[in-house]
């Protein structure tokens, strides 16, 4: 499996199958395979009906791996739905390919970072920000879950991060929530969210109260549709929340 992307680069086979057997791996040794499989496929943005297309099958069949009605899929059929999912994100222009490819070589060996997990399992909105102990100021429209989290220092990723790395902070899904401590007003990781093309599922600036967001930074959540949430609750304890969370 080999592509080009739009800007003309060419996609390394061996980053495509070192990306392939992570995912691969994830799913063979998950408590969860059904809801792994459906969370990767979520994670590329394709429906059941474009990977059942693609692989010539029925979208029942699919549907029935994601909810768990047929036994958990042999390691030929998982390979089978990887492979299928990655051609269909080339077709797209590769950008989950190249994304992921990004964290498989940095490693996400950064100080910025104080603490970064994908779930086993989502969770739902309003549960997840109940246990970490979020007040919500800006909601979204319609459910969602969580599906992971990255702790940030705001500080250090302004000084540390260029664009590129900025964006692999969202290790192996979008769907998660990013909390960013030591902010004063929350303006300046809601700008950098802002100009760059991947979106959290939920933003948390830590240390602040909700009377103290910049309203550009309000606007701008409004504007993404990204909910924004505020904690006081020392990190410490956040930190030990959120190692409880998503099994």
């Amino acid at each position: 499996m080999c592509g080009s992307f739009s800007n003309g680069g060419i996609v390394k086979k061996r980053v495509i199958d070192r990306l392939a057997e992570k995912i691969a791996g994830e799913i063979c040794l998950s408590d969860h395979p059904a809801e792994t499989l459906k969370k990767w496929r979520n994670n590329f943005g394709i429906t059941q009906t474009e990977l059942a297309r693609e692989l010539s099958m029925s979208p029942s069949v699919i549907s029935d791996y994601e909810s768990g009605r047929r036994s958990s899929p042999g390691i030929n059929i998982i390979k089978r739905l990887i492979k299928g999912m990655i051609s269909l994100d080339l077709e797209h222009g590769g950008k989950n390919v190249r994304s992921y490819g990004r964290i498989l070589r940095s490693g996400l060996d950064f100080d910025a970072i104080l603490d970064m997990n994908d779930y086993k399992s989502p969770v739902g909105f309003n549960d997840f920000c109940s246990q970490i102990g979020v007040e919500v100021v800006q909601k979204a429209e319609g459910d969602r879950d969580i599906h992971g989290h990255t702790v940030i220092d705001s500080i250090k990723a302004i000084v540390e991060l260029n664009h590129g790395e900025f964006q692999q902070l969202y290790g192996w899904s979008t769907e998660r929530a990013l909390f960013f401590t030591s902010v004063s007003s929350g303006k300046s990781p809601m700008v950098a969210i802002r100009v760059t093309s991947l979106k959290p599922q939920m933003v948390v600036l830590h240390g602040i109260e909700a009377d103290d967001i910049s309203p550009i930074a309000m606007q701008i959540a409004r504007a993404e549709g990204i909910p924004l949430g505020v904690s006081n609750v020392d990190i410490e304890s956040i930190l030990r929340k959120l190692s409880n969370i998503g099994g």
